[in-house]
């Protein structure tokens, strides 16, 4: 996979959200223009890929206590030059969560949210930014998730719960879509 397999993901994502489909048409032109666009040395920013993990019955969302930033957030990472940005959401929700891959179901291979954001100077690294490729994954929320490292913890969360640790408008949006989905599938 290369630049293309992400340019198409962008092309056919949708949202309602005018804000998310700005982010998403820098996003475009951005890919277009950075062949090193999947590096975590590109600056001004670069792509990273998470997930945005539910339970079956999509009432209950995980999120981690990420230790470098101080603040809740879903799994996710950077790419460290791997194309497949799937594989990387995917990789870094085994590894954050330290659940085995089997644990871990794609819902779809389509782009759940997308988002653009600021990272903060850090002592060797300056302020850049993240165009954030957001799948949506299930998990049993019935498991044990010992998480790893880089979290101080790991918390399932009932959907209107979230917002008392996480109430960025990225965050709002993919609860938003979940709850759209679980009305869908009430029908």
């Amino acid at each position: 996979m290369h630049r293309r397999e992400l340019l198409s993901l962008l092309e056919n994502h949708r949202t309602r959200f005018p804000e998310e489909a700005g982010y998403v048409d820098r996003a475009r032109r951005f890919v277009g223009e950075q062949p090193d666009c999947f590096h975590r040395d590109l600056l001004p920013g670069h792509v990273t890929g998470s997930a945005w993990v539910v339970n079956p019955a999509r009432d209950r969302v995980l999120l981690l206590h990420h230790r470098k930033h101080d603040r809740w957030f879903q799994p996710g990472g950077h790419a460290d030059g791997d194309a497949d940005i799937l594989r990387v959401a995917l990789r870094e929700t085994s590894e954050e969560t330290g659940l085995d891959p089997e644990r871990i179901h794609l819902v779809d291979g389509t782009i759940f949210d997308f988002d653009q954001h600021t990272i903060p100077a850090q002592p060797h690294f300056p302020e850049h930014f993240h165009f954030d490729v957001r799948f949506l994954v299930e998990i049993d929320d019935r498991l044990p998730v010992p998480g790893n490292v880089e979290s101080h913890d790991v918390l399932w969360l009932a959907l209107n719960e979230v917002p008392r640790l996480n109430n960025n408008r990225s965050t709002w949006r993919m609860m938003d879509k979940t709850r759209r989905l679980r009305s869908s599938l009430a029908i």
